[in-house]
């Protein structure tokens, strides 16, 4: 029988240096084509994603997901408008929602220094992920299995990351619900969004308030190879939630 020949991940070392300042080393270039294997493989019985062909994967996935966090990618110093948060200030980041682990694994593959918690609610998600990041030889990972708004409020996990990834559909406020409580004071939550509407922000700002957050920034940008437009919405945690008083 013929074996099927996997798909080569474009390098786009271009599109990287013009868009993120930054290029992937050798080693992780080909952790990002491993990862694209492992997800095409993993997809045949999962469902993963739909987007697998190879350059909308590099766009969709990989680019997209270290957009969000361009501000920390290394040698960066033109993206980032609030100089206290560098690579070496932020220790700890969870992924919430991570799915087939994006944002997540594209986060921990350009940055090995920071340690990065892919949550999900979806066991087989969880177990596909716990199979794939030995193959990755990914160190700086781990998976965490249940809901977020459970999980955020256990002392563990509570207060205790200085950055949050959402990458979801869901309404904005909703998102930031789950990520602030997640956030030590000073934490930032990225929220990846596609349109953003004025509607949406003023149901934001309503919402993080009580959650001791606020709106730091809203980044527009075009990704650089289907020219889309999309948005990075930048929560700073500012003091920690107020418990209600038990009745």
């Amino acid at each position: 029988m013929n074996q099927i020949t996997m798909p080569v991940l474009p390098e786009m070392n271009e599109l990287w240096q013009q868009s993120l300042n930054w290029l992937p080393d050798e080693s992780q270039q080909q952790q990002f084509q491993r990862l694209y294997e492992l997800i095409v493989e993993g997809n045949r019985q999962l469902n993963l994603t739909r987007i697998t062909e190879p350059i909308e994967f590099w766009e969709k996935h990989l680019w997209d997901s270290l957009r969000g966090i361009a501000r920390l990618l290394p040698a960066n110093d033109n993206l980032g408008e609030n100089r206290d948060f560098s690579a070496q200030s932020v220790l700890k980041a969870i992924d919430i929602g991570t799915g087939a682990g994006f944002p997540g694994l594209p986060v921990a593959i350009a940055l090995p220094n920071l340690s990065v918690t892919l949550l999900d609610s979806t066991r087989k998600k969880i177990d596909f992920l716990d199979k794939l990041l030995p193959s990755l030889t990914i160190k700086n990972a781990a998976t965490l299995l249940g809901r977020s708004d459970e999980i955020g409020r256990q002392p563990h996990h509570k207060a205790a990351y200085d950055i949050a990834l959402l990458r979801a559909v869901g309404a904005a406020s909703i998102c930031a619900k789950y990520a602030l409580p997640f956030l030590k004071n000073g934490g930032l939550a990225v929220l990846y969004r596609g349109n953003w509407t004025a509607e949406e922000e003023a149901d934001l700002q309503s919402a993080i308030g009580p959650l001791g957050g606020i709106v730091e920034s809203v980044e527009a940008f075009t990704t650089p190879v289907s020219h889309s437009v999309r948005h990075c919405v930048y929560l700073r945690k500012v003091v920690q939630q107020l418990e209600r008083p038990a009745r």
